[in-house]
């Protein structure tokens, strides 16, 4: 195995990572997803008064993120919108040696993804930000204030609330409800929906990440393939993680159309999988850890069509200088009219992106018309849950 901390990038001025002695891995990708499916697998087994507490007594013990939010006085669609930060943990530490190595230390929040939801429940953004990206800091329980450092460090100053505190921070955006989960539970979530259905535009073979498809086309991933295909960067698009963000949605926008058209959540066992999965693998909120705030939420998240879900990565660039050097400098103009659409509660439909670095779009699942009064919005990049993409691959030149 190669030296992590002998790695250097395969492609001039693209971001490197803020820790060159780990791997760059996902952790929970699936968070974004596997928080939702386990709202919703958790109140599909409270409304059967099937195995509730057996599931929900799982969960990790909750954190405080700083805010105080009552859960809804009745089992129903949570009132309003709302904002959720899904965060992956790299942890090796009870992990089964995934992705471990000499001198691995302490977590990173390797993702970082802020999901809203629209007050009228007709849409939901997921907004990744790039692991890389320089970024102010406020203060948190173990330091990290500082004018930038990389969105990665803030789970290691001061755990699932720090990295709350730095999001709400810079972009302005109020986060009611959080969740963090680990390598294993991406692979038992992945596992418990029977598997994930994904696209590549030519074999992908990561000797980094482990992943091993010898062709192009659609590959059935599950367990440790899985998790593999999510880690790899070097694989996929120009080698950065901004590809690696791109290619990651192609995996997230073909799970939420499983979930739609699979009928994977009217199976009881399924189900009660899925909750088992996730909850023994998640630590959350204590605003989000309530078995009626969970069913709310799950009730909201339910109806919202694919081509109402849009994935996109918080812009940014490559080939700065000072502190941005070998790293991702965020484009605030363009970031800024992103979260303002957010805060304002406003949908949006993605226009002129430019290199969508690690996927292309295939197809698409539906043809329904954009949500009146949609803004179009230039330059981000991402896509809509109904989009079907492909991993756009790459050879590996070094291995």
């Amino acid at each position: 195995m190669r030296p992590r901390n002998s790695r250097t990038p395969s492609v001039t001025g693209i971001a490197r990572h803020g820790r060159l002695k780990r791997f760059s891995p996902v952790g929970g990708i699936f968070g974004l997803i596997g928080i939702a499916i386990a709202v919703l697998a958790v109140s599909s087994l409270a409304l059967a008064g099937v195995a509730v507490f057996t599931t929900a007594s799982k969960l990790a013990a909750p954190v405080s993120i700083g805010k105080t939010v009552a859960p809804p006085p009745a089992i129903g669609a949570y009132p309003g919108g709302f904002n959720i930060l899904l965060v992956g943990d790299d942890t090796r530490a009870g992990q089964g040696g995934i992705g471990a190595g000499p001198g691995d230390g302490g977590a990173l929040n390797d993702v970082t993804i802020l999901l809203h939801v629209s007050a009228d429940h007709q849409f939901a953004t997921a907004v990744s930000f790039p692991r890389d990206m320089i970024i102010p800091h406020a203060q948190c329980s173990k330091g990290g204030t500082s004018a930038g450092l990389p969105v990665n460090t803030a789970l290691s100053y001061g755990g699932l609330p720090c990295v709350v505190t730095q999001i709400q921070s810079f972009t302005g955006v109020p986060i009611q409800f959080a969740g963090l989960i680990t390598f294993d539970g991406v692979i038992d979530l992945s596992d418990a929906v029977g598997g994930v259905e994904v696209c590549t535009t030519g074999p992908l073979i990561d000797k980094y990440s482990g992943i091993d498809l010898p062709t192009a086309g659609e590959h059935l991933l599950s367990g440790a393939t899985a998790l593999a295909f999510l880690r790899s960067r070097h694989g996929v698009g120009d080698g950065s993680d901004l590809g690696r963000i791109s290619s990651q949605q192609v995996y997230l926008s073909a799970l939420v159309r499983k979930m739609e058209t699979a009928g994977t959540l009217s199976n009881p066992l399924t189900v009660y999988n899925i909750a088992n999965a996730a909850t023994a693998n998640m630590q959350l909120s204590t605003s989000l850890q309530s078995i009626p705030t969970m069913i709310s939420i799950a009730s909201t998240l339910k109806n919202i069509k694919p081509s109402n879900v849009v994935f996109v990565q918080y812009p940014g660039s490559t080939g700065g200088t000072g502190i941005f050097t070998g790293k991702v400098q965020p484009t605030l103009s363009l970031g800024d009219q992103l979260m303002t659409l957010i805060k304002d509660d406003k949908p949006f439909t993605l226009g002129t992106q430019g290199d969508n670095r690690g996927s292309v779009v295939t197809g698409t699942t539906s043809t329904a018309a954009p949500i009146a009064g949609s803004t179009v919005v230039n330059g981000l990049i991402g896509q809509s849950a109904a989009q079907e993409t492909c991993s756009k691959t790459r050879p590996l030149i070094d291995q």
